[in-house]
């Protein structure tokens, strides 16, 4: 491995899907902390920059965010290039790209033409495709994206250990925010107990308020990878019969929000998220959320990235695949081992049984009681 001293000014490009996006935060927090020599560039689409905001907040002549839109000013090849030159009037002195794809390939390509150091990930394409072969017996977990994600930095002279634990960590004064975000969600009602619940105690305290908060995600992006509804609406009809919890529902777009609210009015102590909360108040709920029950989606990795316990829902996809949540333990995956699983790695592939068993099969109550578990 060649000396890193040279090398002061990194671009790193990641530039989709959200959960992907949200695996990069425990690393690049680590990188900064790590080495402070180190003025960090992260290029990424722009929704997806609060993520970030604590990095740069903390280290604002260290760490910055650069939002692109890939549908408008940079789409096409014409695009790239003209997003290219205004990355090299930075001047960066190593590209790391975390992505691997077409659009961060050309850029690249690009940059070596002026002679600057790249490193590109190794998604593992071959172990991948073994895993997933019809018949094959071994699940041996493959590298996390995290472990991928650390390897391109040390192709560049950065060895990591994960340190990072929170986006709030050590935010006490910050975390009052969460009443303003009660008042937003229980419109100043008071709740059963004569009292809204603004759990404003300390997490660590005996919570006077008395309410355990579940958050509730049912949906993923692939049908391969979602709780069939039906289902997921007797988990909530369990918990709601179940004293003093509060339930969260976390989703986006028309038909989830269709859902979500249709849900909010069948079950009280029930609130819809879309609509009402930006990013980062949701991820700052999240964080004062005693578990959250998620697919395997971005979700789980949002709950991660604030230190909340996420009960996981696994159908088509498995947790060897190497894109658990960080930190996450293993016990709280729910899944039902059938040995055509895994049989996708991002869920996206028909079922060749045609029934989803691995879906199917887990029933409510597993899910119910590794909540009440936590």
């Amino acid at each position: 491995m060649s000396s890193n001293r040279c090398l002061r000014k990194l671009l790193v490009m990641r530039f989709s899907a959200l959960g992907d996006v949200a695996m990069t935060v425990p690393v690049l927090h680590s990188l900064v902390e790590q080495y402070p020599h180190l003025q960090i560039t992260l290029l990424s689409r722009k929704p997806f920059e609060p993520l970030f905001e604590a990095l740069s907040e903390k280290h604002p002549s260290r760490f910055s965010f650069i939002g692109i839109d890939f549908k408008s000013e940079y789409n096409g090849i014409g695009g790239l290039f003209k997003l290219f030159r205004r990355l090299r009037s930075t001047k960066f002195d190593g590209v790391v790209d975390l992505h691997g794809v077409l659009r961060t390939q050309f850029l690249c390509l690009c940059f070596r033409f002026c002679a600057i150091r790249i490193a590109s990930i190794d998604k593992g394409r071959k172990e991948k495709k073994e895993l997933l072969r019809r018949g094959h017996s071994e699940r041996v977990p493959l590298k996390s994206s995290f472990q991928r994600y650390r390897e391109v930095f040390e192709k560049v002279g950065f060895p990591l250990e994960l340190t990072f634990t929170s986006l709030f960590e050590g935010e006490k004064d910050g975390r009052g925010n969460i009443q303003t975000i009660s008042t937003i969600l229980f419109n100043g009602m008071e709740d059963q107990g004569g009292k809204m619940c603004d759990k404003t105690c300390d997490k660590t305290c005996d919570k006077t308020c008395d309410k355990m908060w579940v958050g509730i995600a049912p949906f993923a992006k692939h049908e391969g990878k979602i709780y069939p509804l039906h289902l997921m609406e007797k988990v909530i009809e369990a918990l709601h019969n179940t004293p003093n919890i509060q339930l969260f529902l976390f989703g986006g777009g028309n038909k989830e929000e269709e859902i979500l609210n249709s849900w909010e009015q069948k079950y009280p102590n029930t609130i819809a998220l879309p609509g009402k909360l930006k990013m980062r108040e949701e991820l700052l709920l999240m964080s004062w959320l005693d578990v959250m029950v998620s697919m395997d989606s971005a979700n789980m990795h949002l709950a991660s990235l604030v230190n909340t316990p996420v009960i996981s829902v696994w159908g088509a996809t498995h947790p060897v695949c190497g894109f658990y949540g960080y930190h996450q333990k293993l016990e709280n995956a729910v899944q039902v081992e059938l040995p055509c699983r895994p049989c996708s790695v991002f869920g996206d592939k028909a079922c060749f049984r045609k029934d989803y068993a691995c879906l199917h099969e887990i029933k409510p109550e597993q899910i119910v009681s590794a909540v009440l578990g936590i």
